[in-house]
């Protein structure tokens, strides 16, 4: 969905939401009512074995700099990062507060991702929109949507876009395909716009896998990717899309993807280890080749 369309659609949308979601959209990064965000959340979700290829990207101001000097919409961090980093950056690049997580020590199977910071700690720390991870499919499921309820809440209170990380986990998941299986992320997607989201952050989704409901194995034959992402954008109706970036690729792959899902009426992506994990230089670089894509969309 166009930024324009999205903010004029959303007539009760709050003068905060509204505010802090134009700042990202037009004031920063692209400028042209897209989104270029940078996450930093996999210290805590993957571990510090990210950092291994690329040593320097272990110190936080690493992706600060980059985020700054490649003109990011934004950097999205947990709050010890945005409290020890942020403060020197704060007015130079829009904060995206992550107020919950989890460490992927423990199975997915029964996904659940806990509050570590809250709505009042994204005020506090001058964030522009705030980053939830539902897991869709979980067995946790119910104490995820409660959870999400009271963030939601609070997040209306204060005028807080919220930028809903979809991810579909979980045992009945991976026995219906998979998570990245198009009957996944299409659901993915569908829930962040029933349960409020103003920003959905999913994968690109893959074609028929093992297990899907068959109604999407019939839809699945002989479409191709872009179809695919299509669809998942549809699906999520009048909640802005992002697509995320996953593990590094080469240059040229990565430039596909952007122009695939730019292509499909995504409101931007969210690319960390593809450009992280890159020397400074060189993240600097395909950064600037990604906003000569995205600067051909947008509105």
């Amino acid at each position: 969905m166009k930024a324009k369309d999205f903010l004029s659609s959303q007539t009760s949308l709050s003068a905060g939401k509204r505010a802090r979601l134009v700042r990202m959209l037009y004031e920063y990064g692209p400028g042209n009512g897209t989104l270029l965000l940078l996450p930093l959340d996999q210290g805590l979700e993957h571990g510090p074995l990210n950092f291994l290829d690329n040593p320097a990207a272990a110190d936080t101001n690493f992706q600060f700099k980059l985020a700054i000097e490649g003109n990011y919409s934004g950097i999205a961090v947990h709050v010890g990062l945005a409290e020890k980093y942020f403060p020197q950056y704060a007015g130079r690049i829009p904060l995206v507060l992550k107020i919950n997580g989890k460490t992927n020590v423990p199975s997915d199977k029964k996904a659940l991702s806990p509050l570590t910071a809250t709505v009042a700690d994204a005020v506090r720390l001058g964030a522009d929109a705030i980053g939830y991870t539902l897991y869709v499919g979980s067995p946790k499921q119910a104490q995820d949507f409660s959870q999400y309820l009271e963030v939601r809440r609070e997040a209306e209170k204060y005028g807080m876009p919220i930028i809903m990380w979809a991810y579909p986990r979980g045992e009945a998941i991976d026995e219906k395909g998979g998570r990245d299986s198009i009957y996944a992320v299409d659901y993915a997607a569908r829930v962040a716009e029933e349960l409020g989201a103003d920003i959905v952050k999913i994968n690109v989704p893959k074609a028929a896998k093992p297990g899907m409901p068959e109604s999407y194995v019939r839809f699945a034959e002989g479409k191709t990717e872009q179809q695919l992402t299509d669809k998942v954008v549809a699906s999520a109706g009048r909640t802005l899309v992002l697509f995320s970036g996953g593990s590094k690729v080469s240059d040229e792959d990565l430039l596909t993807k952007v122009e695939s899902c730019m292509q499909a009426g995504a409101t931007g992506l969210i690319f960390g280890r593809n450009m992280w994990q890159r020397p400074y230089d060189q993240a600097l670089a395909i950064s600037k080749k990604v906003h000569e894509v995205m600067a051909r969309y947008g509105s």
